[in-house]
């Protein structure tokens, strides 16, 4: 109930467009008492809001926080349902296991779970995923479609677009992406994501999708083996960015691209998706669990299935591998 009230206040400021709201509109808005909103008033300034209070005028955020937290995001999030439900951490093992226990207890869709640092955190087959505290953006968005299993994994390539038009409209830079879910820039890993079911028979009760993305880290903070082929954004334009502004980008960005699958299919998904493939058209190394195939990535299927065409020109259908290009 705390948290409602603190989401409307924030929302009723957002509203207001950076002017004076009274402590009595306030207070009808939230329906509480003056004094209550004045409690929420001091709240938000311990979560570092400046907000400036004038007799007779009332009260105006002057500047949000750049720390991370759940009311940070949703002020100035413009979405109806994606991350209108945040919950945030400090820390946790990992954002993806939370997001389970939490879709299995009946989490609302669009649910996010955010937090500042993963100490577990985990990428495709298992393996182990940087998370830097403060430095990065670890999320899991809970999400529950209407959909036949077979087209989950297509949510993957989804989140793989919204990413890379939210880091476009943040940053300057030029993101592209590598079958499945990798988003690379100048050829190095910023963001993986993870996509899990939570399902039975032929129905999805919940998609859970993880997501990895390598925000303000300098290249001391990444272990040596990976040096090589990660990097963040600010590294590549030599600038820090605002995880919060990215976040709410990428929120604003999947529940468009979302209402458009869900009305029309993957068709359209595909067609943005394959515009910012690095793979396509070039030659390619493509290890899967039963061995390794080489030839020209050609694109994907309706399905999301990436399409290989080896020196013999037979065509693979490629449904889970590790690539390499070039």
């Amino acid at each position: 109930m705390q948290s409602d009230l603190r989401k409307k206040l924030l929302q009723t400021f957002h509203e207001a467009g950076g002017s004076f709201v009274s402590g009595q509109n306030l207070a009808d808005s939230l329906g509480c008492s003056r004094t209550a909103v004045w409690k929420h008033i001091e709240d938000l300034r311990k979560d570092g809001y400046e907000i400036e209070a004038v007799r007779k005028k009332g009260y105006k955020i002057s500047r949000s926080p750049e720390k991370l937290s759940d009311n940070s995001v949703l002020m100035g999030l413009q979405t109806d349902i994606i991350g209108k439900n945040i919950l945030y951490f400090e820390s946790l093992p990992s954002t993806q296991k939370r997001a389970h226990d939490l879709a299995g207890s009946g989490a609302a869709d669009g649910t996010l779970v955010l937090a500042d640092e993963q100490t577990e955190g985990k990428g495709r087959l298992l393996r182990s995923w940087h998370s830097a505290k403060g430095k990065g953006i670890w999320m899991s968005l809970i999400i529950k479609p209407n959909i036949p299993m077979q087209k989950a994994p297509q949510l993957t390539l989804l989140s793989a677009v919204a990413i890379v038009q939210a880091i476009e409209e943040v940053t300057p830079l030029s993101p592209s992406i590598k079958w499945p879910n990798d988003i690379l820039i100048n050829g190095k890993k910023v963001t993986g994501i993870l996509t899990e079911l939570q399902a039975e028979a032929d129905r999805i009760h919940s998609v859970i999708i993880g997501i990895g993305i390598n925000v303000n880290q300098t290249l001391d903070d990444f272990p040596d083996e990976i040096r090589k082929t990660a990097s963040s954004l600010s590294i590549e334009a030599a600038s820090p960015f605002s995880r919060t502004i990215l976040i709410q980008s990428f929120l604003k960005k999947f529940e468009v691209l979302y209402r458009l699958f869900l009305k029309e299919g993957f068709h359209p998904i595909k067609l943005l998706w394959e515009s910012y493939a690095v793979s396509l058209g070039r030659q390619i190394k493509a290890t899967t669990l039963s061995g390794t195939l080489y030839g020209q990535a050609m694109g994907i299927t309706n399905e999301g299935v990436l399409l290989l065409k080896d020196e013999q020109g037979e065509i693979h259908h490629i449904y889970s591998a590790d690539i390499e290009v070039g």
